[in-house]
């Protein structure tokens, strides 16, 4: 049988980056919630926050997304075989979001390319936390091996959003980032060797929250102060015939409520992230048989990490770090030179406060300057540009390999042939490692990524304009519309309740 091993090369052959013209500053957030900056920007290496404009959503950042990969590449749509899209922001229960998406590339193509364009393109939603694109690109892979005459699409879209004033707050973000997949890439082929390590944890997740009229009418009355005995008397009246006239006058005695914004842990989430990505290297290492005197850690020339926050990648990786450098017998030499001492079990009275003694060993190897060396050339080109966006979900690790290319580059830097190691990650919870080799003609597709330009050409907001933004009490755009999709309209009854409208403007 053969194998994508026994093919030709497949990969990603161009990308693009679709953020909201409009931001909230770090700085700005800190003052409002009385947090010091430093901590944030320092400490975490935020910068600022994309936020979406009224007239945005998923599906309308896809595809922009998608549409200036088609533009730059001058893509016949007709040839496009797939767009597999990867998100945790559904607009629905059971439309996926791709649908909306390819119908507004079908509405903006269709007088060059015909009606019928996109018909005979398949579209789907991956949804796993922030691995889903991921996910979306194995499969996409796969699919193109077959055939060279095959182009896929993968496309993250993601509006990350948290409740104001809790602790991921500062970590906000949106964004869209489009991938055209095929066999003989100018950018990066992708390796046939994957590592993968799943756990079913809560560490971050949107449940489907329930809630029974009767407290719904109870918060109701509170609110106004006109609460007087008990509701029932409310709610008998709700079920009196089976036509159902509103929220409340319907068949169900409890409602179900989604929200954007989730149930999370965020220590546990850390912890969840370290074992998952470690576990999926260990398998990738076992699959990709490395030698025992020789780590990919080392052989890697950059690493692509899924990042909720800018430092998270480095923040969670000394552990990795320390470990492979001990199996090769190179850890040593950095301990002696920064008189780190190795805690060992039988100096501690408890396993308390044993793993208390380990955290703080890798974390003061974290702060050698070995490790630092290591971060500025393995990692850092990658988080800068995340600290300029925040979290894309579904995109970040995208994003790091974005901020990698444009960074090397603009640095003049020859990468070709060298290998990317990839760490993602999605909570619910699951890490796939691979790696991917540099093309030749990597650098004629870095030079029309435009990342730095784009990051340029936004407006900030104030932290009035961001809360309207963020509850939605705003419902005029902040920036008038040029050349971009956007959504005109949402049903209100009937058989278009809740149906989504978009336009080319």
């Amino acid at each position: 049988m053969s194998t994508r091993q026994d093919m030709k090369k497949v990969g990603i052959d161009d990308m693009a980056l679709y953020i909201p013209k409009i931001y909230f500053d770090i700085k700005d957030l800190a003052e409002a919630r009385s947090i010091e900056y430093a901590k944030l920007n320092k400490g975490l290496g935020l910068s600022k926050m994309a936020i979406i404009d009224t007239h945005e959503d998923t599906a309308t950042m896809a595809a922009n997304a998608v549409a200036e990969l088609i533009e730059k590449n001058n893509i016949d749509p007709n040839t496009i075989g797939r767009i597999y899209m990867g998100t945790e922001s559904a607009l629905d229960g059971a439309k996926p979001t791709a649908t909306y998406t390819l119908e507004m590339l079908r509405q903006k193509y269709a007088p060059t390319y015909g009606e019928d364009c996109f018909l005979h393109c398949d579209v789907i939603d991956m949804t796993f936390a922030c691995i889903g694109a991921v996910d979306a690109l194995q499969n996409t892979l796969d699919w193109v091996s077959a055939d060279e005459s095959r182009l896929g699409i993968v496309v993250s879209s993601d509006n990350a959003k948290y409740e104001l004033n809790s602790t991921g707050e500062y970590t906000q973000g949106a964004g869209a980032i489009a991938m055209l997949v095929k066999q003989n890439p100018r950018l990066i082929a992708i390796g046939n060797t994957w590592g993968v390590a799943t756990r079913g944890v809560h560490d971050f997740y949107k449940p489907l929250r329930r809630a029974s009229k009767a407290d719904i009418i109870n918060e109701v009355l509170d609110l106004v102060g006109a609460r007087n005995g008990s509701v029932q008397k409310y709610i008998d009246k709700l079920h009196e015939t089976l036509e159902v006239k509103g929220i409340l006058d319907a068949n169900e005695q409890t409602l179900i409520l989604h929200k954007e914004t989730p149930v999370f842990d965020g220590q546990y989430s850390n912890e969840c992230y370290q074992s998952r990505i470690t576990e999926a290297f260990e398998h990738f290492k076992k699959r990709a048989g490395g030698s025992d005197d020789t780590s990919f850690v080392n052989t890697w020339k950059r690493l692509i990490f899924h990042l909720p926050y800018a430092f998270h990648g480095k923040r969670m990786f000394s552990e990795v770090y320390t470990k492979e450098l001990s199996r090769i017998g190179a850890l040593q030499p950095i301990l002696a030179a920064n008189n780190i001492e190795t805690p060992q079990r039988s100096d501690f009275d408890d396993d308390k406060s044993f793993a208390k003694a380990v955290a703080y060993f890798y974390k003061s190897i974290s702060k050698t300057p070995e490790y630092r060396a290591f971060v500025k050339e393995k990692i850092a080109k990658g988080q800068d540009v995340s600290g300029e966006i925040g979290n894309m979900y579904a995109g970040s690790i995208f994003l790091s390999l974005l901020g990698t290319f444009e960074g090397d580059y603009l640095e003049d830097n020859d990468i070709v042939g060298e290998k990317f190691g990839f760490f993602a990650y999605g909570s619910g919870s699951k890490s796939k490692v691979f790696e991917g080799e540099v093309q030749p003609q990597w650098k004629e597709v870095a030079a029309k990524l435009n990342i730095t330009a784009k990051l340029k050409n936004r407006q900030s907001v104030d932290y009035s304009t961001y809360q309207g933004l963020h509850t939605g009490n705003f419902t005029e755009s902040v920036l008038e519309q040029s050349n971009e999709f956007v959504l005109s309209g949402i049903g209100a009854e009937g058989v278009t309740e809740g149906a989504r409208y978009y336009e080319w403007k």
